[in-house]
């Protein structure tokens, strides 16, 4: 009994050095936290991990309707078009002006593939300390739910497809009266 306790005592003192030596190392502000100066290795795996982990975790419950209706999926056309090119990129997009600026890269959502529930689940609560918003502060899960849609059907989508899907796309009333209103508000 008397060894179980002087192995705890470590451990306890072990884990009170770690939280302490942590603590003064955040404190100092020695960490570059820039977007222009990339994690250390170690720092963007554990950090990498943390996140997908955390959205599977949190997306797991999460029902999905079905997906194939054309009329979601070309409401997402539009949503995506509007609000989400400009990190995510378009098919034939190889850049645009704010990515080289983005740390770490958001995906290359014409590239890969998303799960349904994550996708629902980032589109709506976003990811602290990147450039994600929570977009489920000003738009409605159905509205959510036609861009993981649209999402289902981009990978591998041509640039003339997606043109021509952005292009029948219905017009988005959001933005629409987020944009009457910065104008109202100029005038």
């Amino acid at each position: 009994m008397k060894k179980r306790n002087e192995y705890l005592a470590v451990v306890v003192a072990v884990l009170i050095a770690i939280g302490a030596g942590s603590g003064v190392f955040a404190w100092s502000g020695l960490y570059n936290i820039g977007a222009d100066s990339p994690h250390w290795p170690i720092v963007y795996r554990f950090m990498q991990t943390v996140r997908a982990r955390s959205i599977h975790a949190h997306a797991r419950a999460i029902a999905v309707p079905n997906l194939d209706d054309p009329h979601l999926i070309l409401k997402g056309a539009g949503q995506y078009a509007a609000m989400c090119t400009g990190c995510h990129l378009a098919p034939g997009m190889a850049t645009s002006e704010i990515r080289p600026g983005l740390y770490p890269p958001p995906p290359i959502l014409w590239q890969t593939h998303v799960d349904p529930r994550d996708a629902f689940w980032t589109i709506k609560h976003g990811i602290k300390m990147s450039a994600m918003p929570a977009w489920g502060f000003s738009h409605d899960d159905p509205t959510i739910w036609s861009m993981v849609a649209f999402l289902e059907k981009l990978p591998g989508m041509t640039p003339e497809q997606y043109r021509d899907i952005v292009a029948k796309a219905p017009p988005d009333e959001d933005m629409k009266m987020e944009m009457e209103h910065a104008a109202h508000a100029h005038e």
